[in-house]
């Protein structure tokens, strides 16, 4: 052990890699995300809030069990601890949470087996990317991260760990996965469908499309799930976009988020949107009102799609749909 590591902090890191690996595989409802499986890259699980970021880090080391891992060599740690952010942790803290799993499983340095180490919230240690590749280039071991979106998009992953990684992106359920997850996912094609079974998935469809995918929502009452998807966005609107970005007109972005979130599935056009804020006496130039647009995007809050096909001049100068 380092001898300037706290005594205190030395006894969590060992408490937390044996907790890692002592937890019970949670019952989870599986994910059809794909799952890039590269050796030597870092697989980064990136995602909308909410979505089931960490129930796939969970996923994935039990399908390394099922293929004949050892589950003491998949330590599982979440670096959302208060107690370790108490700290002031940085890098060495990452290197000694290494150090303490090669002690407490040394055959993994030696390299007779293979192990993983799973990092949930990983945006929480400054400068982890720098440990992320020093680790996949200099020790026998893999590597997961997860973290939120305000410090993971596709963009800053590519740069900061300069093609180590490859990315799995969560997203809400999709209807199939929600069928899954009440127990109601067909198991024959559908021309062998019965018509109490057609009925009952025109009828799961119909409540999919009120509610939405997100995990947590699935079970909840009208009200609850107003509330907490609400929640979701005013989260993802403050911390990942106002806070991050430090966004000068936020009134402007609120008003933005409003008008797409109310019209999912329909076209706009940016150059009304930016009429339309300018006749409210809102003064933003149509460049700064593209830049929250994209913004929006990286957090996963919406997604826009252009008309297929054509000349990409004629495809950027057409309306999108959100």
């Amino acid at each position: 052990m380092d001898d300037k590591m706290p005594a205190a902090l030395q006894q969590l890191l060992r408490q937390k890699l044996l907790d890692g690996v002592q937890q019970p595989l949670p019952r989870l409802t599986r994910r059809d995300t794909w799952i890039p499986r590269i050796p030597g890259k870092t697989l980064a699980v990136i995602g909308m809030r909410r979505s089931g970021k960490t129930s796939l880090l969970w996923q994935e080391l039990g399908e390394r069990v099922a293929a004949g891992a050892e589950r003491a060599w998949l330590p599982l740690v979440s670096l959302e601890d208060e107690r370790l952010l108490a700290h002031s942790p940085g890098v060495e803290l990452l290197d000694q949470l290494l150090e303490t799993l090669f002690q407490l499983q040394p055959e993994l340095r030696s390299g007779a087996s293979r192990g993983c180490l799973f990092l949930d919230e990983i945006q929480r240690i400054p400068g982890w990317e720098g440990f992320v590749r020093r680790v996949m280039d200099s020790e026998p071991i893999d590597v997961v991260v997860s973290g939120s979106s305000a410090e993971m998009l596709s963009s800053e992953i590519a740069s900061s760990l300069r093609g180590r990684a490859v990315e799995a992106v969560v997203f809400p359920f999709s209807f199939r996965e929600s069928l899954r997850h009440i127990g109601l996912e067909p198991e024959q094609p559908s021309d062998r469908w019965s018509s109490a079974q057609r009925s009952q998935l025109s009828h799961q469809l119909e409540l999919y499309l009120q509610r939405g995918g997100f995990p947590e929502l699935q079970q909840l009452d009208e009200r609850s799930r107003r509330l907490l998807l609400s929640s979701y966005v005013d989260s993802t609107v403050l911390r990942d976009v106002i806070e991050r970005h430090a966004v000068r007109q936020p009134l402007a972005l609120q008003w933005l988020v409003r008008q797409l979130l109310s019209h999912g599935g329909g076209g706009f056009s940016l150059n009304r949107l930016h009429g339309a804020l300018k006749s409210q006496g809102v003064a933003i130039s149509r460049e700064h009102l593209a830049e929250l647009l994209d913004h929006l995007e990286s957090a996963f809050l919406i997604r826009t799609l252009s008309v297929v096909g054509g000349s990409l001049r004629r495809r950027m100068t057409l309306p999108r749909k959100v």
